[in-house]
């Protein structure tokens, strides 16, 4: 017998197919268009070419164009917020998510929230940061450099792509340890940064290798790196570790969206990525860029951003740096 119970039960069934129809029509056709990746970074940057050849792969594997849109700032925070707080969650506004968002929220207050306001898709790589200074510094060594800070405190300055970047704070985590005052500067990206390095405007650089054609080319002098272990790239640099520094930084990144994305949706992005990182000339840029694969599924990626922002408000509120 067809009661008012069971009729309002069909009801809501019908109301309920009715509602993710169109979801799931919108995920079968995805992607009917061009896709924009924000690259929260200036063009010309090693993040830049990284993000550029990898959308390029990804586009091929989606059958749509994956189109880059530089929008630095903020640290690399401005263009990965901007999108969370106003770009829809449909799998077309996508974007590169530096670590300095993980970071910069416990320094100041921002609009955004780095775990509830973005869907994680794919972890790509990690930089290799070192730093450098013109080939024609007085600095020949990275001992040099700390001497120089020691005799002059808060006068010898080096620059950084953005404060709360990680160039930034590992600089200044081994200033803690090394005991010394250095000047910090600022600037919108590592493309801007090279140009101010090698105009004498800085009179060092902590940066990821965006240097290396630089360091190769002869225009710079690469001091230390701060890795794990030597760059089979450059072996005769130590690392700030085995200087006795103490500091280690790789600085993971991926491609993560607006949050409520269609998981599926999240699939077909991530697949793309996926298999773009395995291409060989993707693997090649990163040998170039001395940076290795370091992947991770969204579910993944989102677990290791949860633990990573609770630890590195630890190592903020010890630099002295978290927001009053």
């Amino acid at each position: 017998m067809n009661t008012p119970l069971s009729r309002r039960m069909l009801l809501a069934s019908a109301c309920a197919t009715a509602l993710l129809a169109p979801l799931a029509a919108s995920a079968q056709s995805y992607p009917s268009r061009p896709i924009t990746l924000i690259v929260p970074w200036p063009a010309g940057g090693s993040t830049d070419r990284h993000m550029r050849l990898l959308a390029e792969l990804a586009g091929k594997q989606l059958g749509q164009n994956i189109i880059i849109e530089n929008k630095p700032g903020g640290g690399g925070t401005l263009g990965p917020g901007t999108m969370a707080m106003t770009a829809k969650p449909d799998g077309y506004t996508i974007a590169q998510f530096p670590l300095g968002m993980l970071r910069i929220p416990h320094m100041q207050k921002m609009q955004w929230d780095p775990l509830k306001d973005f869907t994680y898709i794919v972890g790509v790589s990690g930089y290799t940061f070192g730093f450098t200074v013109r080939a024609d510094s007085p600095y020949k060594t990275f001992k040099d450099y700390i001497e120089a800070a020691r005799k002059e405190p808060g006068k010898i300055d080096y620059g950084s792509t953005g404060a709360g970047s990680s160039p930034h704070l590992l600089m200044e985590e081994l200033a803690l340890n090394a005991k010394i005052k250095l000047n910090h500067v600022p600037f919108r990206g590592n493309a801007d940064l090279q140009q101010a390095l090698l105009g004498g405007h800085v009179m060092a650089q902590s940066d990821a290798t965006g240097w290396d054609k630089f360091v190769d080319g002869g225009q710079m002098r690469l001091l230390v790196t701060f890795g794990e272990k030597r760059t089979k790239r450059w072996p005769t640099v130590p690392t700030a570790k085995e200087l006795g520094y103490g500091v280690v930084s790789q600085s993971p990144y991926g491609i993560v969206g607006p949050k409520g994305m269609d998981p599926a949706i999240v699939k077909t992005l991530h697949d793309a990525f996926r298999k773009a990182m395995d291409d060989p000339k993707h693997l090649a840029l990163l040998d170039e860029l001395n940076q290795d694969l370091w992947y991770r599924s969204g579910e993944d990626y989102a677990k290791w951003a949860g633990e990573t922002f609770v630890k590195d408000k630890v190592l903020i509120e010890r630099l002295g740096l978290a927001a009053k």
